[in-house]
């Protein structure tokens, strides 16, 4: 399986767009990377890039864009509300998918070399990538800025891991490293004070605040009996926080490293910034993401502001992100649009999901077309899609009923176990074309040698073992939404019962038109064993799902009593 890294470097130049531009060229011209985001902030005068591919194109895209900056950004004219030290300040890598971070590190020491003996540029490691624990930390590494480094890198204590121990003036210095996935978010405050946003920072951030006799701003410092200054914790884990006005809202802001997200997530900060701020007169406005954010974080937040107002979170992954941003206000300064926010959704190919984005009307028409797809096989998957749907809406139906608000997260589960099943076959519609496809296309492999006839059978044989495979998935999904529907038909809304003998339908339906499909692809398909077992099982799951329906239509007919 492909490997996949994350590189989110952050360039000090946030207002040419020119300069910007040439960067983030250098890393589209990179064959196996795929840029995601570009995100620009004049007020910091910085530009957070996402940009994510194999390992070794990721490490040959980031040392062209390391390259151009250092070309481009001269660090002596630059200023910016976010600490700095180079053109390129920071450049971690993160791991995606099918790599270890121990792998990412090993990517990131590499790119690290190669710039810092390429380029002839001060590099240091940070994170996962840097092996001395008392230099892991970004903002112990950054501390002093740009301005601090020329006397801090001629330290011992100070050299740098790869490149010249001499800071550019013109270039800086750049930290490169490997870490998780880390979510830059700020809050927004109905404030202009720095002063009172650092407060608020101090509050939450784990680093807490540095304890003081009298006076906490400008009391002697209290120290542990080695001199290090003793400190009070903030009340957030895994959270780096500071305060600054931004000239360009005319607003103060918290900006805030989420750096472990199981920990400490966005909904948590940002009620726990709203509940400090308070605390001290202030009121959060909204807040804004800086790059991109992983999808679950967006769901889990919607889920938990539905559960703050007691409804149902059985509802649609596109509802849970609109319940998301509003109550986090993270439209306020600007649209936020999920398809450039959501790191799934970049990475996202929309071939997989071509049918399930056609209006009704266009699906009917793809479908009534002379194309032998989508077919039998995908309206199996829709069927059973719908039969789920029907039963989550019932289920909402029922966890909003008036006199019933006592049950709502009896029914709230329901629904969301409904829409797991309505998700997962609406994924099959397209998989089910999909499969019939590389039937086709296995057929049209060439077969003049005996190479290619060989090549061709095994391929042939592979699509159609997965053309058994979806169809059997669409059967046993469709299967098992048939409990679900039977609950919502004995306990459900009672003025929804005839909605739920549909979704019966659907689902009993779904599984005939499924087995049929797999049935006529094991006539093509040479392990009789696997074929046997496929048809075995499929027969028991069809008269499974013959046998729900006729007792879901019976209580149906029964609560009808006409």
């Amino acid at each position: 399986m492909t490997q996949l890294i994350e590189c989110v470097p952050n360039f000090s130049e946030g207002s040419n767009m020119s300069i910007i531009k040439q960067i983030t060229d250098e890393i589209e011209g990179v064959e196996g990377v795929k840029l995601l985001n570009v995100d620009p902030g004049k007020a910091t005068n910085r530009t957070v890039v996402t940009f994510v591919g194999t390992p070794d194109a990721v490490v040959q895209a980031a040392f062209l864009a390391i390259k151009k900056a250092g070309e481009l950004i001269d660090m002596s004219k630059h200023k910016g509300e976010h600490p700095r030290m180079g053109a390129t300040d920071v450049c971690p890598l993160i791991p995606i998918s099918n790599i270890s971070m121990e792998e990412t590190a090993k990517y990131a020491v590499k790119l690290g070399k190669m710039v810092g003996e390429k380029l002839n540029l001060p590099i240091y490691f940070y994170e996962n990538a840097q092996p001395d624990k008392k230099r892991n930390n970004l903002s112990v590494i950054r501390n002093g800025e740009y301005e601090g480094f020329f006397k801090k890198i001629k330290l011992p204590e100070w050299k740098p891991d790869a490149g010249p121990a001499e800071f550019d003036a013109k270039r800086g210095a750049t930290v490169i490293g490997a870490r998780d996935f880390l979510v830059a978010y700020n809050v927004n405050l109905n404030t202009t004070s720095t002063r009172r946003a650092n407060s608020i920072a101090f509050d939450v951030r784990e680093a807490g605040r540095v304890m003081r006799e009298g006076n906490p701003i400008t009391g002697k410092i209290i120290t542990n009996a080695d001199g290090t200054p003793k400190s009070t914790p903030g009340t957030l884990k895994s959270v780096k926080a500071i305060g600054w006005y931004i000239e360009e809202y005319g607003i103060a802001q918290i900006s805030m490293n989420l750096t472990n997200i199981n920990i400490t997530s966005v909904h948590k900060a940002f009620d726990e910034v709203c509940n400090k701020a308070h605390d001290r007169g202030i009121r959060v406005t909204g807040s804004e993401l800086v790059g991109l954010i992983p999808l679950k974080s967006l769901l889990d937040a919607g889920k938990y502001f539905l559960k703050k107002q007691q409804r149902s979170i059985g509802v649609s992954e596109k509802e849970l992100i609109k319940i998301a941003v509003k109550s986090m206000g993270l439209d306020e300064l600007s649209p936020f649009k999920p398809e450039e926010r959501i790191i799934e959704y970049q990475l996202r190919d929309k071939f997989d999901s071509k049918l399930v984005n056609m209006t009704l009307l266009e699906f009917a028409d793809e479908t009534a077309s002379e194309s032998p797809a989508p077919g039998g096989g995908s309206i199996s998957a829709y069927m059973g899609s719908l039969g789920a749907s029907l039963a989550s809406m019932v289920a909402n139906l029922s966890s909003h009923k008036k006199g019933w608000d006592d049950r709502w997260e009896e029914f709230s589960n329901y629904a969301e176990k409904g829409q797991y099943f309505k998700d997962e076959l609406n994924k099959l519609v397209d998989l089910d074309t999909k499969a019939f496809n590389k039937i086709m296309i296995a057929f049209g492999l060439p077969k003049a040698t005996d190479e290619e006839k060989k090549a061709r059978t095994q391929a042939i044989n592979d699509a159609t073992k997965f053309a058994i495979e979806v169809p059997f998935k669409v059967m046993n999904l469709a299967h098992e939404s048939m409990p679900l529907i039977k609950t919502m038909v004995e306990i459900g809304n009672p003025n929804s019962v005839t909605d739920a003998g549909v979704a019966a339908l659907c689902a009993r339906s779904a599984v005939i038109g499924a087995y049929m499909n797999v049935r006529i692809n094991c006539t093509g398909y040479d392990d009789k064993t696997f074929v046997s077992k496929m048809i075995e099982e499929g027969k028991k799951i069809e008269q499974s799902a013959m046998k729900l329906e006729a007792e879901i239509i019976a209580t149906v007919n029964t609560k009808i009593g006409i």
